[in-house]
């Protein structure tokens, strides 16, 4: 059974809803030195971050200017776009709690992209800064936030097996298991954890090994 197929578009959208508005409470209440402390994505502040999850509507006539300066590189231009984003710290709240309720998507995407993006960099976001995000409280048909980051694994895989283009690459002779979720992955050596730090290991943040359990060193092979 895959979470990635059995989550309805309902649920996704229930969950990025509920995690846009945890997020933009945890970021009203960080002091000056919060929002300039280095992210777990290499080269972004907690700022940096947060600006580019308020860009998640943002369109091709937004990037390309972006493209062009980049050299058409997708992931330098959406660093740059959201370094450059003209909003201070309040209007960067503002606009990620204005996105809760929003159902676009950037384009050549799937909604289980902006599920990826809030549940990582939610993680890239809090992890450094020693903080928590509480879980929102779930209805009775939404499913726990672990439900939601197995159905986003399940897709970071799906999008890795992609015969052109992959994101990046996954860790060999391991296999991952959830202690929250029913959720398993790979053959080999046993690493354990909570879904959403076996997610955060999946978007290829190192800092994901210190979070879990088993041979960690193997996640880098």
């Amino acid at each position: 059974m895959s979470p990635e197929t059995d989550f309805t578009a309902d649920q996704i959208w229930w969950h990025i809803d509920a995690e846009r508005a945890a997020l933009a409470d945890v970021l009203e209440g960080l002091d000056d030195d919060a929002w300039s402390t280095d992210s777990l994505c290499a080269g972004w502040r907690v700022r940096d971050v947060a600006a580019h999850l308020t860009m998640a509507t943002a369109g091709t006539a937004d990037m390309l200017p972006w493209l062009l300066r980049t050299g058409f590189s997708f992931d330098k231009a959406i660093r740059e776009s959201a370094i450059a984003l003209p909003a201070d710290r309040a209007e960067i709240v503002d606009r990620l709690r204005a996105l809760v309720g929003c159902r676009r998507t950037a384009p050549f995407v799937s909604i289980r992209e902006p599920l990826i993006d809030i549940l990582v960099h939610t993680q890239d976001i809090c992890v450094p800064l020693g903080r928590e995000v509480p879980e929102p409280a779930p209805t009775p048909t939404s499913g726990s936030r672990a439900d939601a980051a197995a159905a986003a694994a399940d897709r970071v895989l799906a999008l890795n097996r992609r015969p052109v283009v992959s994101l990046r690459r996954l860790p060999r002779g391991v296999q991952l298991v959830a202690v929250d979720a029913d959720w398993s992955w790979g053959r080999g050596e046993l690493i354990t954890g909570a879904m959403t730090h076996l997610l955060l290991a999946l978007a290829g943040r190192r800092a994901a090994a210190a979070l879990l359990s088993g041979p960690v060193h193997l996640l880098d092979r």
